[in-house]
């Protein structure tokens, strides 16, 4: 995401259209429009190629350019893990752990980056109820490593999160797996002050615009745009610029008709008494 955005302010510099840049590289404007949004890898010979049509001399700014293609081509952690992420997760999981902010919106379960590993392995067991004991292990062990951006000692990952009210209804795994999870969902309310949790009580939610669950990630960076991801039962995608623009109007809604923080945590209290 970094070449692209990087590249795509060389092109616009120069007054260059992405068919142009396109087919110095051997493609076309959709190629670029994938390169330039991180959506597809870097080869040197192209971003080479790129640097000389946008008339890029400094040794230094082309070092530091290709320098990063390299880095792009580092396997992530996750690729260890390849016989259970579905190829369509494997570029979430890399901008999830890029992200320098997570906002989500949950109707189903509780977000996976806040689930305790009792209520992840119930989860993953129904998900997958034909997967053989080794395989949820492995699909478990991913889903807990991904949580290691939330406690980072440095740069931790702010995370805000809204969980419907039926999500934390659902029995997922009895109710003690459930007692630990709500009790999870208090502490970390409670004690982490770089995530903001809200639930979003039925009377609520009747008239809002929903309809699945809605992530939308930020980075550091400045010049990198802000990205959708919706999650589906088998796959998922990411909305182009008008569509992310009213996704995040409806979470920004979202984040009004919930309750507030401290709110939160008395309903999570009450909540345990259910279980």
């Amino acid at each position: 995401m970094q070449i692209g955005a990087r590249l795509r302010r060389l092109r616009e510099r120069n007054g260059i259209s992405r068919a142009t840049a396109g087919a110095a590289i051997r493609g076309s404007a959709s190629k670029m429009s994938r390169l330039e949004n991180g959506r597809h890898g870097f080869k040197l010979r192209d971003v080479t190629d790129l640097l000389d049509l946008y008339g890029v001399r400094d040794r230094g700014e082309r070092d530091s350019l290709l320098e990063l293609v390299d880095q792009a081509k580092e396997p992530g952690w996750w690729h260890a893990y390849g016989d259970v992420v579905p190829t369509w997760f494997e570029q979430y999981l890399g901008l999830e752990q890029s992200a320098a902010a997570v906002r989500s919106y949950e109707a189903q379960y509780v977000p996976g980056l806040l689930q305790t590993r009792e209520y992840a392995r119930a989860v993953i067991a129904l998900e997958h109820d034909k997967a053989l004991h080794e395989v949820l292990d492995r699909r478990l062990t991913v889903r807990m490593m991904r949580q290691k951006i939330l406690y980072r000692p440095t740069n931790p990952v702010s995370l805000w999160a809204i969980i419907d009210e039926a999500a934390l209804r659902r029995p997922f795994g009895g109710p003690a797996t459930m007692r630990g999870q709500i009790e999870h969902l208090i502490e970390v309310a409670r004690h982490m002050p770089h995530v903001n949790v809200q639930v979003l009580p039925f009377a609520a939610s009747g008239d809002l615009p929903l309809g699945g669950p809605v992530t939308v990630l930020r980075f550091a960076e400045n010049d990198l745009d802000d990205i959708v991801y919706l999650e589906q039962l088998t796959g998922a995608r990411y909305p182009e610029v008008q569509e992310v623009a009213r996704c995040k109007e409806v979470m920004d809604l979202l984040a009004i008709r919930a309750a507030r923080p401290d709110r939160t945590i008395t309903i999570l209290e009450e909540l345990l008494k259910d279980y």
